[in-house]
């Protein structure tokens, strides 16, 4: 099996998805987007959604930490003044090492963990390489990068499963933020994985409370990836 295969899928055509299976207001769902200024979109692969932030003039910052990959992002919002790609995988400590398993997917399922019941759920999805990463948290990389905090105001995540380590490696500057956006399931997609829960046990220990929610994919007997989010009220 290839490597290297990517697939750039729109995000149009992944809402249209949703909108078959999953008849829910997604435009209910990202309206946030209105009211900030800019977003953080941690785990971007290719920058899928790039089109839609660039209709509404946000700022943008993308992180993505597999080389290829993000080589990919950064043709792709090579003409997007407001947008930014960094290479870097963010967790909860800095300096950390971690094994990356690279999905042959297009990279869209890599992930530091281990998958779990993410095989059933997806059954033609498999890890195809590894590769050795650093990790850096969201506070360290805002300081080398030297990112102001004021252009943007919410955070995408989107790391199969690692969403709870990315957020707790950005506690102190998460009072900076007036939204967090989230793809996270309540089962264990990936090995160790956080889960619905938990995740919205420890936003609200942090002052957010559920916004929106809507299902993504499910699977009976398995359970449901919801997208999150999370605002201050």
């Amino acid at each position: 099996m290839a490597k290297n295969r990517i697939y750039d899928i729109p995000a149009r055509a992944i809402n249209k998805f949703r909108r078959h299976f999953f008849p829910v207001d997604f435009d209910l769902l990202d309206g946030f987007l209105n009211e900030v200024a800019g977003v953080i979109h941690i785990g971007a692969n290719m920058g899928q959604e790039r089109e839609s932030y660039a209709s509404l003039g946000l700022n943008v910052v993308w992180v993505e930490p597999i080389p290829a990959v993000f080589e990919k992002l950064r043709s792709n919002i090579s003409g997007l003044s407001n947008q930014r790609a960094y290479r870097y995988l963010l967790a909860a400590e800095d300096g950390r090492d971690y094994k990356l398993h690279i999905a042959d997917n297009g990279g869209a399922s890599s992930s530091i963990l281990d998958f779990a019941k993410h095989r059933k759920l997806h059954p033609d999805i498999h890890y195809v390489e590894e590769i050795q990463v650093k990790a850096t948290t969201l506070v360290r990389l805002i300081e080398i990068e030297k990112i102001d905090l004021n252009d943007y105001g919410a955070i995408v995540l989107d790391t199969q499963g690692s969403e709870l380590l990315v957020l707790k490696g950005a506690i102190p500057v998460l009072d900076k933020f007036r939204f967090v956006k989230t793809e996270v399931a309540d089962f264990e997609s990936y090995a160790g994985c956080c889960q619905l829960a938990e995740l919205t046990e420890f936003m609200r220990e942090l002052g957010f409370v559920v916004s929106h929610k809507a299902p993504v994919v499910a699977l009976d007997g398995v359970g449901t990836y919801y997208d999150v989010v999370y605002g201050r009220p």
